[in-house]
């Protein structure tokens, strides 16, 4: 598929076949999150992928039982968790790049799903210590984000999406629009 192709076609999906994902897709997908660029290239991440069923049970009770991401990491073949050392990032001001740097980093894993057939669905509203304690991440590392990864069992349409004269300006805030 082509990069521009992957964008648009890319998709939050929460129900996934139970199709094993072959190892070699789920390395591409890796290596991929892997050489997303960081801060200074500190490269502050570690990914934790899931697939026995007692573990993305566990991580799946870290969301509320409203949350339909919480089925998805239950039934998808493979989860990922992105855990970050804030220690191990740069601060500049208030900007705590780790979350840059995740925020990439995840970004290249979910296109690269794409890319590959596969689904992912961003997760980052759960309770971090219920995670922390079930992966077993040290006290000083963060979990950023959690996705399912597997082959989609559904297709949604697109959602409506802002009109380029909504979001770019040249030059200056509120300059013309490009």
């Amino acid at each position: 598929m082509e990069f521009y192709d992957v964008i648009k076609e890319r998709r939050s999906i929460r129900r996934y076949k139970p199709d094993l994902v072959s190892r070699e897709q789920l390395m591409r997908v890796l290596e991929a999150a892997r050489l997303a660029p960081s801060w200074k290239n500190l490269q502050c991440w570690r990914f934790i992928v899931v697939t026995e069923e007692s573990g993305k049970n566990s991580i799946a009770a870290a969301l509320a039982d409203t949350n339909p991401g919480k089925r998805a990491l239950q039934t998808a073949p493979i989860d990922i968790v992105l855990c970050a050392d804030p220690q191990a990032s740069g601060i500049m001001g208030d900007r705590l790049y780790y979350l840059v740097d995740c925020g990439i980093t995840m970004e290249h894993l979910v296109l690269a799903a794409s890319a590959e057939g596969l689904a992912t669905c961003w997760i980052g509203a759960f309770d971090e210590e219920t995670v922390k304690t079930a992966m077993g991440v040290p006290s000083e590392w963060r979990v950023i984000a959690m996705t399912p990864l597997g082959y989609p069992d559904q297709k949604p349409t697109p959602g409506s999406r802002k009109e380029p004269t909504d979001i770019f300006c040249k030059e200056k805030w509120g300059g013309d629009v490009l």
